[in-house]
């Protein structure tokens, strides 16, 4: 009866955060366009979440972009497509990789420090007398960094593809000996913008929108102890990588199944 209890009592808590955070999402949603009167605070939290992401995103599709050069020339010249080169890295890196692999550093990266921030100001009781204040923290604190991170991701995915795609002409062409002209007419030739572009900035839309609001709300919601806002912050890079694989998983097949 206890494991029954468990189960119970962990199936209750689930649902009531969910409900929690939803209501935390609808609140930040309707306080989003006060943050354009103040375009201080946004163009301060870009800043934060965005350019100082941009070095660990520049270097991993990089090195993402090379590793898939490397790979994908000695698998294509089993079959002599050694040309097409360009075509797989490009097309692997804005449908998957570019949106995928930049969604969770940006979880490791700003999702953490978001949470870790909003957990503190609760336990130090900023939020507390910010409202005291008759200030409300939703759109003087929240908002903003909701919507820094939602119009960041996007932008971040797309750096990552296009470093990607030169660190594969860098180990094709430079080092391999692809043709140039092939690796690159080859890409524009196959790649379409409805279909890979448009559907890779869909993905990081998505992800951006639901990185944010967990890392936000598992700070807002955290325990105000030291040892609360360190699992907040756990819990924030966990959900965050299974949340974006897992809608990766349901956008992919909608995009380019047959649901």
């Amino acid at each position: 009866m206890q494991i029954f209890q468990k189960l119970g009592n962990s199936t209750l808590s689930s649902f009531a955060k969910l409900g929690r955070g939803s209501a935390f999402l609808l609140q930040i949603l309707s306080a989003t366009f006060s943050v354009m009167l103040r375009p201080r605070l946004l163009t301060n939290q870009l800043y934060s979440v965005g350019v100082l992401s941009f070095l660990i995103i520049t270097i991993s599709g990089l090195f993402v972009g090379m590793v898939l050069g490397l790979q994908g020339f000695y698998i294509l010249s089993d079959f002599g497509a050694e040309e097409t080169l360009g075509v797989m890295v490009a097309a692997s890196l804005v449908r998957e990789l570019g949106p995928v692999v930049a969604a969770l550093l940006f979880a490791g990266r700003a999702g953490s420090a978001l949470t870790a921030e909003i957990g503190l100001m609760k336990a130090t009781e900023q939020l507390s007398g910010m409202e005291m204040m008759a200030i409300d923290p939703i759109k003087r604190i929240i908002a903003p960094r909701f919507l820094a991170g939602f119009l960041a991701m996007p932008l971040l995915a797309a750096l990552f593809s296009s470093i990607g795609v030169i660190g594969g002409f860098l180990v094709g062409v430079e080092m391999l000996g692809v043709d140039e002209g092939a690796y690159w007419s080859q890409m524009q030739a196959s790649l379409d913008f409805q279909d890979d572009i448009v559907n890779g900035i869909i993905k990081s839309v998505v992800f951006g929108f639901a990185i944010s609001w967990i890392a936000l709300f598992e700070g807002y919601d955290t325990i105000p102890t030291s040892e609360g806002v360190s699992r907040a912050t756990t819990r924030t890079v966990v959900n965050s990588a299974f949340t974006v694989l897992g809608l990766d998983f349901i956008l992919t097949a909608l995009m380019f199944g047959d649901i």
